[in-house]
């Protein structure tokens, strides 16, 4: 006899079947995790003004069920009368309208104190909705500034930030619409309450017509949310293009090559891409939403009939059926609202995910406790350093061993690609090595504070920020807290040769630079670059880094930087990196990178006699001057 397979245990299927609801269902609700602390943000933003929305939709809450039972009472009142003789003095002296005239009094008061609590708490919603987006804004760009540099080159990274950057600007006013909900879902319950003291069943009937149209929402909004996700690449990369096409700072190139065509033709395939999805979801969503709809009009006007039913069978008075009909109605309106809005509520919520699944990515530099001295006692070595950036197979630098002794000037050599600006990012600890290690003073780099660190570094990089700041204030960022002190900015300009290019300015140096703002004045090339050169000699440094600090100058302005960067360098030690042979042959020691390792190392005149690959460089570039 043949063994027949034993069906799984019902109870292990419906236990299985329960797990994927349940998973589902967390993956739905998931994000409203996120709702407590949104609320503990507006709290603490300003607790008066988030407690005082609150009791204000509290009071306008229980109003409307309060004026539908006194516009009740009137119409009883007036059936009432009609019952009763006629007023034998006229109308206006009848008692029974100043009963009424009471009554509509009182419902008028009711009205007038709804339209001021609706307006304060359109007030005080909107204060508090820019307060909050105001505090999470300080609060993404706090959280950015804590991240790695290798965090920021992460593309998922970045997309992650765009996201979360979307999210303050269009959520902030999430705040007010889950009060606006709270106060709908009050008053739908007192108008629950009061029609199920009449007709219980109607209550039931309405809520279950409306169901259909809240799962189908709730279904189309996690639908844009996925797609909203899995396009964020392509939404930065719109944004890019929208920025290059209507940008000062790529309007020379555009213009010259004639890009706009081919940026415009890039940004609407993209956009045209992105609006088919978007409109296919809208259509199919329209569609479905339509048809469940219909359920709650239906079921709507299948309870006003049984009203009127209930009311030609003498069980309702004519102001219990305009009561009930008005309640009704307005009850509809609250439960599609709130199941709709709760759906809607549930979409915002996936999209606030963004915003503080951003705020979970943690710095992976760990910071030391270590104080760096003010003038360095060793300075720099670096051992068998290797680093290679996440997700690549290829070195940037590797068994890399360089020493950088204090008050000595060193200048790093190498064509594009040999290592050099990694170099910088590892020495300031924007990047950790992969392998090996950097010590400072005979310990560990990893040992130090990295605030202590890098305020004991001056870097100049060669893609050196141009701030749309005064020019004062383009000085001041390399020791931002010294803003005020304006004799230590002017000195850092004069040290810099920056002193005579801003006072030449309008607003000295209270002017506006860049083209970014209407009071904005553009500079040229080399005088951007004395002002990034002022910045470096503003921060009281033990280490000087310079990459590339001269190359948009005249030789005359070189000659004169160095005159004075030869002083200013008196003590401390210093890094430079540049192509012009002119500029690294007044470093103590040169030291020539190829593929991520030190290659050559000496003198200017130990490395021509030597001739290597240094001594190749330079006659290559003495060659065109002669």
């Amino acid at each position: 006899m043949t063994d027949i397979p034993k069906a799984p245990a019902e109870g292990r299927l419906a236990e299985g079947h329960f797990a994927t609801w349940r998973r589902a269902a967390a993956a739905r609700l998931g994000p409203l995790r996120h709702l407590p602390a949104l609320f503990r943000l507006a709290l603490a933003t300003d607790p008066r003004l988030g407690l005082a929305s609150l009791v204000l939709r509290l009071l306008r809450a229980g109003l409307p069920a309060l004026m539908l039972y006194v516009a009740k009472l009137v119409v009883d009142a007036v059936v009432a009368g009609r019952a009763g003789p006629p007023p034998v003095s006229g109308w206006l002296a009848d008692p029974r309208l100043h009963h009424i005239g009471i009554l509509v009094g009182i419902e008028l008061g009711l009205a007038v104190a709804s339209d001021l609590l609706g307006r304060a708490t359109s007030y005080v919603d909107g204060v508090l909705a820019e307060k909050v987006g105001n505090a999470t804004t300080l609060r993404l760009m706090a959280h950015a500034a804590s991240l790695d540099l290798e965090q920021f080159e992460d593309s998922a990274v970045q997309d992650r930030l765009e996201r979360a950057r979307r999210q303050v600007a269009w959520r902030s006013n999430l705040i007010g619409q889950l009060l606006g909900q709270l106060q709908d879902l009050v008053t739908a319950l007192t108008l629950a309450v009061a029609v199920g003291t009449m007709l219980p069943g109607l209550v039931l009937l309405l809520v279950l017509a409306l169901i259909p149209s809240f799962l189908n929402e709730l279904y189309f909004n996690a639908r844009g949310y996925r797609l909203a996700w899995r396009r964020s690449p392509d939404r930065r990369e719109t944004d890019y293009l929208r920025y290059l096409g209507a940008d000062a700072a790529s309007a020379k190139e555009v213009k010259l090559f004639g890009l706009a065509g081919h940026l415009a033709e890039r940004f609407r395939a993209l956009a045209d891409r992105l609006l088919a999805e978007n409109r296919d979801l809208a259509r199919r969503r329209a569609l479905a939403g339509g048809g469940f709809a219909t359920l709650g009009t239906l079921a709507y006007y299948l309870a006003y009939l049984v009203i009127a039913g209930e009311a030609l069978a003498g069980t309702l008075t004519v102001g219990d059926l305009t009561f009930l009909g008005g309640a009704f109605l307005r009850l509809r309106g609250l439960v599609e609202g709130l199941l709709l809005g709760a759906s809607q509520l549930l979409g915002q919520a996936q999209y606030l995910d963004d915003l503080f699944s951003f705020f979970t990515i943690a710095p992976t530099l760990r910071s030391g406790t270590l104080s760096v001295p003010e003038r360095l006692r060793e300075g720099f070595v670096f051992e068998d350093v290797g680093y290679r950036y996440p997700g690549e197979s290829r070195w940037a630098v590797r068994h890399l061993s360089l020493r950088i002794g204090a008050g000595e000037v060193v200048a790093l050599v190498g064509e594009n690609g040999a290592g050099k600006t990694t170099l910088v990012k590892l020495l300031t600890r924007l990047y950790a090595p992969t392998e090996g290690r950097i010590l400072l003073d005979g310990r560990d780099l990893a040992e130090y504070d990295i605030d202590s660190l890098r305020d004991r570094i001056g870097v100049i990089f060669q893609d050196f920020m141009r701030f749309d700041f005064t020019a004062g204030d383009n000085i001041a960022v390399g020791r931002i807290g010294a803003r005020e002190d304006r004799d230590g900015i002017a000195l850092a300009a004069r040290r810099a040769l920056a002193d005579a290019v801003i006072e030449r300015l309008p607003g000295a140096y209270d002017q506006r630079l860049g083209r970014r703002f209407e009071d904005g004045v553009e500079l040229s090339g080399g005088e951007w670059q004395k002002v990034a050169i002022a910045r470096a000699y503003r921060r009281d440094a033990a280490m000087l880094v310079l990459d590339e600090p001269t190359a948009a100058l005249d030789a005359g302005a070189e000659a004169e930087v160095f005159r004075r960067f030869a002083d200013l360098a008196a003590g401390r030690s210093a890094l430079l990196i540049s192509h012009r042979f002119s500029t690294v042959r007044r470093a103590d020691r040169i030291v020539v990178l190829a593929g991520g390792r030190v290659l050559e190392e000496g003198t200017h005149a130990e490395l021509v006699a030597l001739g290597g690959r240094y001594a190749e460089l330079f006659e290559l570039q003495a060659a065109g001057y002669r």
